[in-house]
């Protein structure tokens, strides 16, 4: 397109010389690049860890990814912190450059509003094996997992809620700002988490089986502590009680 517009201003160039012409000023278009997972040379790849592990209840693992949000002119990227066991989306953001705070501020809210899994499971892209990102959950105890180069099946349900969210609501409305986009992913993802049936879960929400989840632990907990016998170091003590009178003694001794 360039080429013929410059032709049509009377410049005689070639699509190959203007591609170098471009190259050398370091103009590039703006596009939807084939890959969100470049990994930097630089920060350390951690293993995957969830292979052959039963993953069986909520805030056992969180996973993690970015994705692609098309607008009707440019597009946004979608950061989000998934529950594996219950499918609930627990924090987003959106961001129109990607960058690693985005990220950062959706994996805080994340861990604010419902504490930290055991294992966080990512892809090997730059944003996640920054330091400031691998550092946020070390701090916190958490276990760093990460896919397999090119293994998008190591982080399969994030993926499915990807195609979910693009094929019920991003195709069918075409954005014109961010702040659109934003109120459109809000609802479906309300939508999702608390009216949306899964197939995988039974038939039910991944609000259902997260909050099921944290009311039967809670339950457990509070049985086991009314059952659960006192420590040693906090034994009740059965001898009686000193007599007023020695009280009384002190008293008169220490004046």
């Amino acid at each position: 397109m360039l080429r013929d517009l410059l032709r049509h201003e009377g410049h005689a160039v070639g699509r190959r010389q203007v591609a170098t012409l471009m190259r050398r000023m370091g103009i590039e278009a703006l596009y939807r690049k084939p890959s969100l997972s470049r990994r930097h040379p630089a920060h350390t790849i951690y293993p995957y860890l969830l292979r052959d592990l039963t993953i069986s209840r909520p805030n056992q693992v969180w996973a993690a990814d970015i994705t692609y949000i098309p607008m009707a002119r440019g597009f946004v990227y979608l950061f989000a912190v998934l529950d594996w066991a219950s499918r609930r989306v627990l924090a987003w953001r959106l961001s129109n450059t990607l960058t690693t705070d985005f990220c950062l501020d959706a994996v805080q809210e994340a861990i604010t509003h419902y504490g930290t899994p055991e294992i966080f499971n990512t892809d090997q892209g730059c944003q996640f094996t920054s330091q400031a990102f691998t550092g946020l959950l070390t701090q916190q105890g958490i276990q760093i997992s990460m896919d397999g180069k090119g293994c998008w099946r190591d982080n399969v349900f994030v993926e499915r809620l990807w195609k979910s969210i693009k094929y019920e609501e991003v195709y069918l409305h075409a954005y014109d700002t961010i702040e659109a986009a934003s109120q459109g992913l809000a609802r479906y993802l309300t939508f999702y988490n608390e009216t949306r049936p899964h197939q995988a879960l039974d038939g039910q929400t991944p609000d259902q089986v997260y909050s099921d989840h944290l009311t039967t632990r809670l339950t457990a907990a509070s049985s086991a502590i009314r059952q659960a016998p006192l420590t040693e170091g906090l034994t009740l003590s059965n001898q009686p009680e000193p007599p007023l009178t020695s009280f009384s003694r002190c008293r008169r001794s220490l004046r």
